[in-house]
């Protein structure tokens, strides 16, 4: 019996033991079966398992941070202050432009307009001062002095001129000379000018010439005489050193009177004297020159009632000398008269390079001297359009060829002629 249960109690006592070895054994077995379902669930990618690592991560490394968790709080918040400030600061450049009010509007605008009146004021008496100033210095300008003398002859109705001399003239040329003369003339008319001899470089000029213009009493208190001192130059217009002006009004002349008065500055009235149309030809193997004198236009008027009596005179000359002349016909009341005549002259042809051919316009009188309008010349030592001219009538041998001339005064003409070519 005894050893029946005690082999009874040894089964047991086995089997109770096996099951607590499978016991034993069973948990490594669990366990391998746990870490492979960890190794298969790994590979999978989960946004929020990334999210909570990086928050982890991120928090771990602020809280082993040598600054407390408040620093860096108001760090943070200090952060965002800045670029909300920066953004409120771009978005008030761009967009908030706003209108000032009206008043604020009206005020400034008032300001300005009298900061430009007080600016206007003073620029104005500025200008006033410079003005004065600009005066005084033509008032303070010394020109010279001219002495002359007046007197009428009642019985003969003329009034007498007398250029007598001119004392420190200003300087008119490069050398700190002048060539002075004087020119004589009674306005408005201008019909009868008179003009002294040359005195080359002189300033303290002595003329000694008396000139008449015959004219009523009656009429000469509406005149005003003209003294107007140039130098003149050979190879340009003449250049005025000043003038005096004397109302016959104000003139007593029951006596003769002679007297000094200094000279005014006067400008140069450029006159418009007219343009001549012309034709040239020539014909080189009969040595013939043809001068056409077509017409004129817009000559200047030179009788009372503003109309002219032109006619043309043509001289051909050589060395000064005057080979021959002709002359158009007169057309009365006009100023642009129609001629179409033709005037010929024997020249050979080794001498045309060497003559001259001069045009003066002249007013037909019949009770005095004729007056010359104006003139221009073509030839030897012409310049401008009467150098081309007559260089397109060379050029072109017996062909006619008309050209347009600008009448020039006549003491400009035969200054030019008389100068020796450049």
């Amino acid at each position: 019996m005894r050893l029946v249960s005690a082999r009874v109690r040894v089964p047991r006592a086995a089997e109770s033991t096996e099951p607590e070895s499978e016991e034993a054994s069973e948990p490594p077995h669990h366990e391998h079966h746990h870490t492979e379902h960890h190794e298969h669930a790994h590979p999978e990618h989960h946004p929020g398992h990334d999210y909570n690592h990086m928050k982890d991560k991120f928090m771990n490394e602020i809280t082993h941070l040598p600054i407390p968790m408040w620093a860096v709080g108001a760090i943070v918040v200090v952060v965002l202050a800045l670029v909300a400030c920066f953004i409120f600061c771009v978005f008030k450049k761009c967009f908030g432009k706003k209108k000032k009010p009206k008043k604020v509007r009206e005020r400034k605008a008032g300001r300005r307009r009298k900061e430009k009146e007080g600016e206007g004021e003073v620029g104005e008496k500025e200008g006033e001062v410079k003005k004065e100033g600009q005066e005084e210095d033509k008032e303070h300008e010394k020109l010279g002095k001219l002495e002359y003398s007046l007197d009428y002859n009642f019985t003969d109705a003329q009034l007498i001129v007398g250029i007598l001399q001119a004392q420190d003239l200003a300087a008119m040329d490069m050398g700190g000379t002048s060539d002075p003369y004087v020119k004589v003339f009674l306005l408005p008319d201008k019909k009868k000018k008179y003009e002294t001899k040359v005195q080359r470089k002189n300033l303290c000029p002595v003329f000694n010439e008396t000139f008449i213009f015959k004219i009523p009493y009656a009429e000469l208190g509406g005149k005003t005489l003209v003294l107007q001192v140039y130098d003149f130059d050979r190879f340009s217009k003449h250049d005025m050193i000043g003038e005096i002006k004397i109302p016959m009004n104000s003139v007593d002349l029951g006596q003769p009177m002679q007297t000094w008065r200094d000279l005014e500055s006067g400008e140069k009235e450029e006159e418009k004297l007219g343009d001549i149309c012309i034709s040239l030809r020539y014909v080189p193997t009969a040595g013939k020159l043809t001068v056409n004198i077509m017409e004129a236009k817009n000559l200047k008027k030179m009788d009372v009632g503003g109309l002219s009596d032109p006619y043309v005179k043509i001289v051909l000359q050589q060395n000064g000398k005057r080979i021959k002349k002709k002359k158009t016909t007169v057309k009365k009341n006009t100023l642009n008269p129609y001629f179409n005549e033709s005037f010929s002259f024997e020249v050979p042809f080794e001498q045309i390079q060497k003559v001259q051919v001069v045009i003066t316009v002249f007013d037909y009188d019949k009770l005095g001297s004729n007056d010359p309008i104006g003139g221009t010349f073509m030839g030897y030592g012409a310049t401008g359009v009467g150098l081309r001219h007559w260089s397109d009538m060379l050029a072109n041998p017996r062909r006619p060829v008309a050209q347009w001339h600008t009448l020039l005064p006549e003491e400009e003409v035969e200054a030019a002629l008389k100068a020796k070519p450049r």
